[in-house]
């Protein structure tokens, strides 16, 4: 009897360590189809992070506010639609700024007279605007100096030189055929409009010139090498600003000394500088290391914004630095979990998760940053805002998250996205403390995608110093961009001011930050 007792409880301990073991494989399972979603939703799905009103997301209050509660699936809803503006629609009025050259398209002077016999009187006409494109045209500066000598003492009686001829002109490239113009609509093409040197070397070929790609590479090279003094004072700009925002992406460099060419290298972002006149600059390094970012930073006291990346946790360990998170990137681990979550069919409606709730407080703190920026407040005015509104939402976020962390399965998706909340919830605060503080980091990662749209373009670095020039001419386009200026322009009449300059004033004042549209138009 005691032996059949025992095989009985044998069974069960085994019925009970299948059903365990059932249960893990089936929460295995569960975290790689979500997996498999997001990758999903990632390839197929869309692009943008805004959350539609169908995904069952609770729209918060700005100023009164609750924690979303659970809603019945159930539940009627009524929507007040209140009066609202719209724009006037029809096509937008061509630039003025656009020179116009008339057609008349008059009738015959036939059908001018009438049939009483009489002349026909013009009353009015009607105007049809068209745009038009004159394509590129290309021409030759010819420089002429003339030479001047005395032919009747053939120089003897001069202490000078026997032949006089004024300097050539002072040029980025000496004894180059690319003038200022060609070398700015090269380099605005590349590093703008994200054109490689070896189409635009087809589209010079359609113009009747013949300009080798490999030309082309050493313009950049040549040119780039010039500007350092320029990349000089922008690092000395960004460093005297209060914040500086960091981020980071590949790229793909040939001929690295001892690396293979499949190893990925970063082109690094560093932003800064003043609110009104930021600073840009780019670097290449092979390595993602958090010592590029400390070599950068060697000297600088204020506050440093980026993302949970662990080569940036070095900043916190630092006396004069103050590490501020970045609320996009927190946000997106919450997109995850929305875009992987499995859509049943036939529901009209789905339950509020976690993941939504905590979306909405996001968007909450989003809320009172979009007022500070539409009524322009004045710094005294976002410091109390902060103090009021967004301390009062950051704290019931925290409880809130606080109490929910311990009935999430840590590997899930949305398991990693509360972690990584909680973890950077030091860093996330801090954009609170002062008014020139943003709660992310877009600035940066928006400034960084005109490299990335350009490296799908070309793909490859050829060489270091090819890494290194691009990030030279990014750093000035980029800058240029911020403040205002077109980067054709700007580019033009930095290569024809730039072999000019002779002290630290003079590269100081070439800088994007300090010149004005009227000065590039007038060059020009």
């Amino acid at each position: 009897m005691q032996t059949l007792e025992n095989e009985i409880d044998i069974l069960n301990q085994q019925i009970v360590s299948s059903s365990e073991k059932e249960q893990q494989l089936e929460n295995e399972n569960e975290l790689l189809r979500e997996q498999i979603r997001l990758l999903q939703a990632k390839l197929f799905g869309r692009k943008s992070e805004k959350v539609l009103s169908s995904n069952g997301v609770v729209q918060l209050p700005l100023f009164e506010f609750t924690a979303p509660q659970e809603e019945d699936e159930e539940a009627a809803q009524e929507i007040k639609i209140e009066g609202h503006t719209r724009k006037k629609r029809g096509r937008k009025p061509l630039p003025d700024h656009l020179p116009r050259i008339e057609v008349i398209h008059d009738v015959s002077e036939e059908e001018k007279v009438c049939e009483c016999g009489c002349q026909k009187d013009c009353i009015g006409e009607k105007k049809a605007e068209q745009f038009d494109i004159i394509p590129s045209k290309m021409q030759v500066i010819v420089h002429i100096r003339p030479q001047y000598a005395c032919k009747a003492c053939e120089g003897v009686e001069d202490d000078g030189p026997s032949v006089v001829i004024a300097p050539p002109p002072a040029q980025v490239i000496p004894k180059s055929i690319a003038s200022a113009g060609l070398l700015a609509y090269t380099f605005t093409a590349k590093f703008v409009d994200g054109l490689p040197f070896y189409r635009q070397q087809k589209r010079f070929s359609r113009l009747g010139v013949e300009i080798s790609r490999s030309t082309m590479c050493g313009w950049s090279m040549k040119t780039a090498a010039y500007c350092k003094p320029l990349i000089e004072l922008l690092r000395s700009e960004i460093l005297s600003g209060p914040l500086i925002g960091i981020d980071e992406t590949t790229t793909l460099v040939m001929n690295e000394p001892g690396r293979k060419n499949t190893t990925k290298s970063y082109m690094w972002i560093f932003r800064g500088g003043s609110s009104e006149h930021p600073v840009l600059l780019f670097q290449y390094h092979p390595s993602r290391e958090g010592n590029v970012a400390a070599g950068f930073l060697r000297g600088y006291k204020g506050y440093v914004q980026t993302d949970g990346y662990s080569g940036y946790d070095f900043l916190d360990h630092l006396i004069n630095i103050t590490h501020i998170g970045c609320w996009a990137h927190a946000r997106r681990k919450y997109m995850d979990v929305v875009k992987a979550r499995q859509v049943r069919k036939g529901k009209k409606k789905k339950k509020v998760g976690i993941a939504d709730k905590a979306l909405g407080y996001i968007r909450v703190l989003y809320q009172v940053e979009r007022r500070i920026k539409n009524e322009k407040l004045k710094q005294e005015q976002i410091s109390i805002l902060h103090k009021e509104h967004s301390r009062q939402i950051l704290e019931e976020f925290k409880e809130w998250l606080d109490a929910q962390v311990h009935n999430i399965p840590p590997k899930s998706i949305l398991g990693k996205a509360v972690k990584y909340t909680l973890n950077q919830w030091h860093r996330l605060i801090g954009y609170i403390e002062e008014p020139f503080l943003t709660p992310d980091n877009n600035m940066v990662e928006n400034a960084i995608r005109p490299y990335v749209i350009g490296r799908k373009n070309w793909l490859i670095n050829g060489a270091p110093k090819g890494a290194e020039a691009s990030a030279i001419f990014y750093s000035l386009i980029e800058t240029a961009k911020a403040n205002g200026l077109e980067p054709y322009h700007y580019l033009r009449f930095l290569f024809e001011k730039l072999p000019l300059a002779q002290s630290q004033d003079d590269y100081k004042a070439l800088l994007p930050q300090y010149l004005d549209k009227s000065q590039l138009l007038h060059s020009t």
